[in-house]
């Protein structure tokens, strides 16, 4: 057998053609946009797929150098920590507060069902997780992230279960919004109301206005870097009291305290360009974690899978349509947001949005649902995610 191993350099020139690839593909393929499938996803599962031939042939195998990728990691999620603002949670409202409850309670519920399921099989509780919070809720950033987090507490094919369970989310969570939707306005007769955009915060709007520039970018990677820096400490010093913490949670959690320190003080932190850098973080990051994703670990999980993730989508929409349309308030505004979590719950905020979208086109418009459902899923519910599965790490170690 042919064997290579790759570089940090090669990795990362690996890693951009592969994520030039999936953008190519999503460009030409309809059912790839349509269900807002990432482009290294896309990329990164066909290189698999090759990776795959090799193994099963015998003929080849390659491995990459991670130290680039797990720093990729760490930078995009210290990104997200940025972004859980006590400020913009207050000034949302209410309906903000109620939503972001909601969310929090199904990502509780999809953990436990799969971690009961997964013990159910006679299977590792990772592999619960790996097919709960963390694809669903979380999609393939939060998987690529927590998987190999899994793997290497024990439970082998965790990376490439959460990966093919967030990418079976993003259709899913699609195809199960506008029938909990519709059901819900045609048994409450349900009508849209007319109603103006909820007042949005003052900061968010400062933030809009101010160019991208190399003095606001370079502005953007100090703050990320005194996060890393500091955050480092975290875990080494959690592990001291036996308390297992993913190596990016301290970087996020000093820069979630960075973030509310500044909006008390009325400081505008370079929150675009730090959603830059973090996009594209993102972007490598999944590339490079997918491009060695070992297929082959899921074909003993196959049966346990599916039902573990029929269990879950059926579950998603009991709760958007018993829980999400009671607590949000039994109105239109209520069916509308159930749709939306649906895909927001199964998928990412784009199914959620896109959920929403083709619902209103022909029932009405909700500018409630359509600021709450961004506001949580763009600003809070990774950070709340990330905290609930580090939870249930320790809880089943």
């Amino acid at each position: 057998m042919f064997e290579y191993s790759f570089n940090m350099a090669e990795t990362l020139a690996i890693a951009v053609v592969i994520l030039l690839l999936g953008r190519f593909i999503k460009r030409k393929v309809a059912f790839f946009e349509k269900f807002f499938i990432p482009a290294p996803v896309i990329g990164g599962v066909l290189f698999s797929l090759v990776l795959l031939v090799g193994h099963s042939t015998g003929t080849f195998s390659v491995t990459f150098d991670g130290v680039l990728k797990d720093f990729l990691m760490i930078i995009f999620f210290t990104t997200i920590g940025f972004s859980a603002s006590l400020e913009l949670l207050k000034k949302g409202g209410v309906g903000v507060a109620l939503f972001l409850v909601c969310a929090t309670i199904l990502v509780i519920l999809q953990d436990v069902v799969g971690v009961y399921l997964a013990k159910f099989f006679g299977l590792h509780p990772y592999i619960g997780l790996a097919a709960g919070s963390i694809p669903l809720t979380g999609g393939h950033g939060t998987s690529g992230a927590f998987g190999r987090v899994l793997e290497d507490a024990g439970a082998t094919g965790a990376l490439s279960v959460s990966i093919a369970c967030a990418t079976f989310g993003l259709v899913a969570g699609c195809l199960i919004g506008g029938p909990v939707g519709r059901r819900l306005l045609t048994k409450f007769n349900l009508k849209a109301k007319e109603e103006d955009k909820p007042d949005t915060d003052d900061l968010l709007d400062m933030e809009a206005k101010l160019p991208v520039t190399e003095k606001s970018l370079f502005d953007g990677v100090v703050v990320i870097a005194i996060s890393i820096g500091i955050g480092t400490y975290i875990p080494i010093i959690a592990k001291r009291y036996g308390l297992i913490l993913p190596p990016y949670i301290g970087s996020m959690l000093v820069a979630a305290i960075i973030r509310n320190i500044t909006d008390m003080r009325k400081v505008i932190l370079p929150m675009r360009e730090i959603s830059i850098i973090g996009n594209i973080s993102l972007s490598l990051f999944l590339a490079m974690a997918l491009m060695s994703l070992r297929l082959w670990d899921l074909v003993a999980l196959a049966f346990p899978l599916i039902v573990i993730l029929l269990v879950q989508t059926v579950m998603m929409g009991l709760f958007a349509y018993f829980v999400t349309f009671n607590i949000m308030g039994r109105d239109y505004d209520a069916a509308v947001l159930a749709t939306g979590h649906c895909g927001f719950g199964l998928g990412a905020t784009p199914n959620a949005m896109a959920n929403m979208e083709s619902f209103a086109n022909t029932t009405g418009f909700s500018a409630k649902a359509f600021f709450i459902l961004p506001l949580v899923g763009s600003l809070f519910i990774d950070f709340i995610n990330a905290s609930i599965i580090t939870y249930f790490i320790n809880a089943f170690k």
